[in-house]
């Protein structure tokens, strides 16, 4: 096929589509995000043997225990993605919403009303849940959307896709408000971030050598973060049971994962109390710990830490642990080396963890919590579309308000400027 052509037909399909859906009503979107959580619990076999299938061609053609990680579906995880859709059909939906309405000296009265962005164009790797992700949150803010998912899970992508476009169909809205590419040629993915008359937004989900590309090349606005370098900071006033559960989790609950702690910093008081505790941890599962000088003095199984640890996204079983002197220090590391993802202190000094929050300039900040928990799930938005590190209107896990935009709305009675 020409790729040209067959994204141009796709993006005029879109953004047809994308004039119904922001006119459809909440019922039939809700009919349409239930009508495919229930196709995606039935044919759960099949998903399962496609996803199968992709793994095992993923480890045939040697991709690293991250990319496996992200790549492979369970029961568990189809039942998760039923419950996303489920949980976004059972949200206000935003779309029309009006706000902040206030009657101005000349009686007009300004307001604001929220409106779908339009055409979505969504670029990710592995994870074959975000195709069902993406439809959801697209649907529901009145969006339609071209998803493009990666090679490595194309066999799963196109059978989440056939449960979407039955259950679209089946609630009586068009099937191309929501197209899988059905194509692996890389040049689709430069095809669709370079069609502003059919394309709105895109955003993009995989590594930082996929984001850095689509940031340079793209042609239509991006929504984006290239790493998720969090940290823990264990302060000196910290519940150390707490601390040790928290900084666990953080690392080792999953290790692939933009939420995953990258860094641990630890206060030079607290350090004697809870590094010894986490260093048997972390060992225990098999964690590498490069540690700065008084790090490694307390833990001597520490590597050297160098200069370049401080600021990399291992997405592997690897942390960097630097003590720190004081809790500017501890905020001086963070806004220096962090990707502005996810960052957490472990404090009982309130005063201190305000401080913190304050201070950081992450998309996501937490007291006594794993950074873990930054995601669209956990903060109730039923699903997310990515995780944006920008300073757009979209920041943090993206739901529905960030996949929409406001118009200004002026209400007159016959008014005119003098």
């Amino acid at each position: 096929m020409d790729i040209q052509d067959y994204m141009t037909t796709l993006g005029r399909q879109a953004r047809a589509a994308s004039r119904i859906v922001s006119q459809a009503s909440t019922a039939a979107k809700n009919d349409a995000l239930n009508r495919i959580a229930a196709l995606l619990r039935e044919r759960a076999p099949q998903l399962l043997e496609a996803n199968a299938a992709d793994v095992e061609a993923a480890r045939a053609n040697g991709l690293d225990a991250a990319m496996i990680d992200r790549l492979t579906l369970t029961a568990k995880g189809v039942e998760a993605m039923a419950q996303g859709l489920e949980q976004v059909a059972a949200l206000p939906d935003p779309v029309g919403e009006m706000t902040d309405f206030k009657r101005r000296p000349t009686g007009i009265t300004v307001g604001k009303m929220r409106v779908p962005l339009g055409v979505i164009g969504i670029i990710y790797e592995a994870r074959p849940n975000v195709t069902a992700d993406a439809a959801a949150l697209c649907l529901k803010s009145g969006n339609a959307a071209i998803l493009r998912g990666g090679s490595e899970a194309a066999r799963c992508n196109q059978a989440v896709a056939a449960c979407v476009r039955e259950g679209l169909v089946a609630a009586g809205l068009p099937e191309t408000a929501v197209q899988v590419v059905d194509t692996t040629d890389r040049a689709a993915v430069g095809a669709l971030i370079t069609m502003p008359e059919f394309v709105d937004v895109i955003v993009p989900r995989g590594g930082k050598g996929l984001i850095e590309r689509i940031s340079r090349e793209a042609k239509v606005p991006v929504i984006k973060h290239l790493d998720g370098n969090c940290h823990v900071y264990i302060d000196e006033f910290a519940d150390d049971d707490k601390a040790v559960r928290i900084a666990d989790n953080a690392k080792t609950h999953r290790y692939g994962t933009c939420n995953t702690m990258e860094t641990l910093l630890v206060h030079v008081a607290a350090a004697p109390r809870v590094l010894g505790r986490l260093a048997d941890i972390y060992l225990g599962k098999g964690v590498e710990l490069r540690g700065c000088d008084r790090a490694r003095a307390l833990v001597p199984a520490m590597k050297a830490a160098t200069e370049e640890d401080w600021g990399t996204e291992y997405l592997a079983p690897i942390l960097a642990v630097r003590i720190v002197d004081t809790l500017d220090d501890a905020i001086d590391h963070i806004n220096r080396w962090s990707s502005q993802h996810t960052d957490a202190i472990v404090s009982e000094n309130h005063t201190r963890a305000m401080r913190f929050i304050r201070e950081v300039d992450s998309a996501s900040v937490m007291i006594n919590a794993s950074t873990r928990f930054a995601d669209g799930f956990e903060y109730g938005l039923g699903a997310e579309i990515g995780i944006s590190t920008d300073k757009i209107h979209a920041r943090g896990p993206v739901g529905l308000d960030g996949l929409t935009s406001q118009k200004w709305v002026v209400l007159g009675d016959g008014h005119v400027r003098s």
